[in-house]
């Protein structure tokens, strides 16, 4: 009685873990679209996930082979000799071995180990062809070290509708969240870890929108900030409030900007006495405010229309040149913009633009703009950027010395940007060494 009763039990047994399988696989296919609408990265992660790694590593070895990044194990001349002597079958090529595959929210990736000759442009051209296999949204490939690459793969687009993240913790200072990247991870400009930034971009393209996120995200941090507005401050009187100083024209602009270098030199003064070499050196109690200045229109400050311009010019140039060489250690900070920046607007701008270690451009009017902001960190930067196109606002390619990545900026309207100036007016600093040029 009793073997019988374990035989049915064990007779049942399969049949009853194959009916709750079922069961829950097909609630799971149901609540499937519900999921990936409602909570992406959950589905991402419950169903994406899985079935994107049986992808990889189903169609890796035809997909190196098709790209042309396999390597036959043996000469040619010997794989023919066997296969006309012996009928032996051709020996499979090397391909490029790759290892975990590590999830993100929105995607994954890998890192692939280069065979003898091959560099990281081999794999950057496959790059489309990974996409199409693997069903995502796009590929990116990169340089991780000496032969080997980090190959990083996305399902969705994160750049179309860019999710402004929660804040957990203490904001950092001069830190801000201005966007998202197209990995899906935070666009997050560290104005500590990278001092100063050009900014480029024509007429819509965003770069207004960038500078109101990183305004924003500034106002509420205990720093001054300065505007340089040559355009009768018709972008930057917005955030006037919660400004220290604004000029509106070149002359003021000279005047500002002279009053600014006089300030850090005041600062290395401060520094040399205490035996440090920053301000972060100093005793919190003694620290001076930091002061992130804003330069909008980069090319008004440098046109020239007549002699007397010409020396503004060159004054307002110098000027920024200096802030840029000292200001890191000092405590101040310069974002530079413009829709056009370019050698013809001469020499002072290329100096300029090397001491900028970060580099933002949206679409730009004209190729030489780009190659200004890009051309000297990364070439691939520079066609990514030049293939920005007007439907896509917002969008922008930054690079630096750590590399470059897509990203989109928070929608910030002109009017968000004038209510958080007024909000947080109270916060302004007073710099008294600023107040002669007004």
């Amino acid at each position: 009685m009793n073997l019988a009763s374990t035989a049915s039990a064990g007779t049942t047994w399969p049949s009853s873990f194959l009916v709750v399988a079922e069961v829950l696989v097909s609630g799971l296919l149901l609540a499937g679209p519900a999921l990936h609408r409602r909570y992406p990265v959950a589905w991402w992660f419950l169903f994406g996930l899985p079935a994107a790694c049986c992808r990889v590593i189903r169609t890796w070895r035809p997909l190196m082979a098709g790209c042309g990044l396999a390597v036959s194990r043996r000469p040619a001349l010997t794989v023919v000799s066997g296969l006309v002597g012996k009928g032996a079958p051709p020996p499979q090529p090397l391909v490029p071995r790759f290892g975990f595959i590590r999830p993100t929210s929105g995607g994954f990736w890998l890192l692939a180990r280069l065979l003898p000759g091959q560099v990281p442009d081999d794999f950057v051209k496959a790059a489309p062809a990974m996409a199409e296999a693997w069903g995502m949204h796009a590929v990116r490939v990169a340089p991780q070290k000496p032969g080997t690459v980090r190959i990083a793969a996305s399902v969705i687009d994160p750049l179309a509708y860019p999710r402004i993240p929660k804040q957990r913790g203490p904001v950092n200072l001069l830190r801000v969240a201005v966007g998202a990247l197209e990995t899906g991870a935070a666009w997050v400009i560290d104005l500590r870890r990278i001092p100063h930034w050009l900014i480029v971009g024509a007429t819509r393209s965003g770069k207004s929108t960038l500078i109101n996120a990183l305004v924003a995200g500034l106002a509420p941090q205990p720093v001054a900030l300065v505007g340089v507005d040559c355009k009768g401050g018709m972008e930057l009187s917005l955030y006037e409030p919660r400004l220290s100083a604004l000029a509106t024209n070149r002359e003021q602009a000279v005047r500002l900007l002279a009053a600014l270098v006089d300030l850090t030199l005041d600062r290395m003064t401060v520094c040399r006495a205490a035996r440090v070499r920053n301000i972060w050196g100093l005793p919190e109690q003694e620290r001076p405010v930091p002061v992130v200045v804003i330069v909008d229109e980069i090319a008004e400050l440098f046109l020239i229309a007549s002699r007397n311009e010409k020396d503004e010019a060159h004054a307002a140039g110098t000027a920024l040149i200096r802030l840029a060489q000292l200001g890191a250690a000092l405590g101040v900070f310069l974002v530079v913009a413009g829709q056009r920046v370019g050698s013809d607007l001469g020499p002072g701008v290329t100096a300029l633009r090397a001491q900028l270690g970060g580099r933002v451009c949206h679409r730009v009017a004209d190729p030489g703009t780009a190659e200004m902001a890009l051309g000297d960190l990364n070439p691939d930067a520079l066609k990514a950027a030049q293939a920005i196109t007007p439907e896509q606002a917002g969008t922008a390619v930054l690079a630096s010395g750590d590399g470059w990545e897509r990203a989109r900026s928070h929608l910030i309207t002109e009017a968000d940007a004038e209510a958080i100036a007024a909000e947080y007016a109270h916060l302004t600093p007073h710099l008294p060494e600023l107040l002669d040029a007004k």
